[in-house]
């Protein structure tokens, strides 16, 4: 713990809090300081000019990562009969219908993304109070209630990205690893701002970004000038 203790505040004196980074300074600073014995995920935070609360500043999409996300994700999929033999063949890890259903209900989630097909979602509808928490409910809107299964779990497995602002306007996302080049961090953060600047809501009003900071899974946060991150 005292090591631990000790990594963590000479990371932290590293960074000037005070300071808006460039981008590529930024993402050079967190991958000298992702020192952990195992492969720290690289996450953004942004706080935006928006109010949650209200359904027209809802802020919600996919973003297919250049570089993939890092991530071994486990894909479940509703469906039945053809569907649900091409979601085994695109490689989907968990297939079903009513079985599936019963599982999740008992607890037993072996998934990391949730896909179903349309004529599914009347059954997935009833799991809303365990999927909806843990932000793995199907939704059109970001590809995960379609017909075109194989797509959407080779996305899932590829490298696409949900995400969804949180209560305060805020969204966290996580767009790599560590173990990436300075170029593909850069790439892959540099597509989730222009997917989440797509997103933006006809609600919002003024500044739509108003802070961005990056991170690593035991790194300092620092702070990120958001010019710079269209530019990088």
């Amino acid at each position: 713990m005292a090591k631990s203790g000790k990594r963590v505040r000479n990371n932290g004196e590293a960074v000037d809090r005070n300071k808006l980074y460039d981008l590529s300074e930024a993402v050079k600073l967190l991958k000298q300081h992702a020192n952990a014995k195992f492969d720290e995920t690289i996450e953004i935070a942004m706080n935006l000019g928006v109010d949650p609360r209200h359904a027209d500043q809802m802020v919600r999409g996919v973003c297919n990562l250049p570089n993939g996300s890092g991530r071994n994700v486990r894909v479940g999929v509703f469906a039945k009969d053809a569907k649900a033999d091409e979601a085994r063949e695109a490689g989907a890890d968990v297939v079903g219908a009513e079985d599936l259903m019963e599982e999740v209900q008992k607890g037993k989630i072996d998934f990391d993304r949730c896909i179903a097909t349309p004529d599914m979602m009347p059954l997935v509808g009833r799991l809303g109070k365990v999927l909806g928490p843990r932000g793995m409910m199907p939704n059109p809107k970001v590809g995960t209630v379609t017909m075109d299964i194989a797509a959407a779990v080779a996305a899932a497995k590829g490298g696409a990205v949900e995400f969804r602002v949180e209560k305060a306007g805020i969204l966290h996302v996580g767009v790599g690893k560590a173990s990436f080049s300075e170029e593909a961090i850069l790439q892959n953060i540099q597509a989730l701002a222009e997917a989440v600047s797509r997103s933006r809501p006809s609600g919002a009003k003024g500044t739509f970004v108003k802070r961005f900071a990056v991170t690593s899974t035991m790194g300092p946060g620092i702070h990120v000038d958001p010019t710079s991150v269209s530019n990088a």
